[in-house]
């Protein structure tokens, strides 16, 4: 019979059979097995509801690697879940799949021991974690009740204790929705709200699942004002739950593009990126801005602070996911004839463009060329003349010649037509660094 080791209260560690340890509870008790539990539990549906990281192995079959329901022995000693067996059985193996022995006997016998410790000690995790949920349900109300009447620093310390309770547990969470929380904490952001209070408010509300009421009433300008200051001046852990929030709020679907119409937001944000004690912040600040510049209407207004310039200086510098996001918002704003002449204006736009192209990823060269593509047309001769001397003709041979996506490839040929115009064809071969026999 399969052993377990476990090690009982005021006891040393030793080995009990299963028969032991069922009679005196070793893995906890359950339905009928000391742990007093009358109620009765569907196994499949606990186990899945529990999603526990760690399992007795004497519970698993070998077969599956999953906890056994209907555990079943055969004449080796090995014990698997029945359905597991019967299957393999079915296939034609007449073997043990643990051992490989060839069995003198195909019949199976229920372990009825092994089956009810399995229950009882799932019964007993199931109900300790009904337990832990009814206190952690009962404490986040308490909670939501005492941040009605508290004020100045004892708040402050309410909601850290909250924020501490909802970033723990899922329960806590929903439990803050269900009895009306959002509602209270969206009321403590206003124009006369500390940092100190906004800042725990938000990384609440971060954690929150926020339907469209929430989500409109966060939307009223004084609370955006409060964030946006945040992102100004807090600390980079609210700086980026601020940000989460508002590219929350962007992706609303009755979103109004006016609240995020701010300059101070955009500088704020770009101080994020530029910040590289904090790369956390640099991606969160460029998903941000990604998600306002996908509103046509605020592109000229992100242009008009100097970003452009700014971002084309950080490329050579960001990491490849920072890097893929920022030539996104670089593309989008090549759309734009303000966002043309910047990038046209910026002497490190062409070299950082072409040192791109077929080095991080095909989304990053599709921007690159995008980008690019977008520049040239603006002043052909100029743009393509600098952009051949750095090496852009040998780039697009790279990429037709690569298995890239075919409008990619065409985008390509294309760039490198506009480009060999201003050169004899000697000197264009010899501007993409060709050999002779490729030639």
């Amino acid at each position: 019979m399969p052993v377990l080791s476990s090690r009982r209260d005021g006891a040393d560690g030793q080995v009990l059979d299963l028969d032991t340890a069922v009679k005196d509870g070793v893995l906890g008790g359950g339905v009928g097995f000391g742990g007093g539990f009358a109620e009765k539990i569907d196994l499949k549906k606990v186990i899945d509801e529990l999603n526990l990281p760690e399992i007795p192995s004497v519970f698993i079959c070998p077969i599956s690697l999953e906890p056994m329901e209907d555990p079943v022995t055969l004449c080796t000693g090995q014990t698997y879940e029945r359905s597991n067996i019967l299957k393999w059985f079915r296939t034609g193996h007449f073997t043990c799949p643990t051992t490989m022995q060839e069995l003198w006997d195909d019949s199976v016998t229920p372990n009825t021991t092994l089956q009810k410790l399995i229950h009882s000690w799932f019964s007993q995790m199931y109900f300790q974690m009904k337990k832990r949920s009814e206190d952690v349900q009962g404490l986040t109300s308490e909670m939501l009740e005492n941040l009605k009447t508290v004020k100045g620093q004892a708040r402050v310390k309410s909601l850290k204790e909250l924020r501490k309770v909802v970033t723990t547990h899922v329960i806590a969470r929903k439990t803050v929705v269900e009895k009306g929380g959002v509602g209270v904490l969206s009321c403590l952001l206003g124009p006369y709200t500390s940092h100190a209070i906004g800042s725990e408010v938000v990384s609440i509300l971060v954690h929150l699942n926020l339907d469209s009421s929430s989500r409109q009433n966060l939307m009223q300008p004084a609370k955006i004002s409060l964030m946006v200051d945040m992102l100004n001046e807090g600390s980079i852990e609210t700086k980026i739950n601020c940000t989460v929030l508002l590219k929350l709020l962007t992706e609303t679907h009755d979103f109004q593009v006016e609240i995020v119409s701010s300059h101070s937001l955009l500088v704020a944000l770009m101080r994020m990126v530029k910040d590289r004690r904090h790369p956390s912040g640099s991606l969160h600040g460029l998903t941000l801005i990604k998600s306002i510049c996908s509103h046509k209407q605020v592109r000229s207004l992100i242009v008009s602070t100097g970003l452009v310039a700014q971002l084309v200086e950080l490329l050579p510098s960001l990491k490849h996911d920072c890097l893929e996001l920022a030539l996104f918002i670089l593309d989008d704003l090549s759309g734009i004839p303000e966002g043309k002449l910047a990038l046209s204006d910026c002497s490190t736009t062409i070299p950082n463009m072409v040192r791109v192209i077929m080095r991080v990823s095909e989304n990053c060269t599709q921007h690159a060329l995008s980008i690019l593509w977008s520049i040239c047309k603006v002043s052909p001769q100029e743009c393509s003349l600098m952009a051949v001397d750095v090496g852009l003709a040998a780039k697009l041979l790279l990429v037709i010649q690569s298995g890239c996506n075919p409008s990619l490839k065409q985008q390509a040929a294309e760039l490198l037509k506009l480009c060999s115009l201003n050169y004899s064809d000697s000197v264009f071969f010899s501007k993409c660094k060709l050999t002779r026999t490729i030639q």
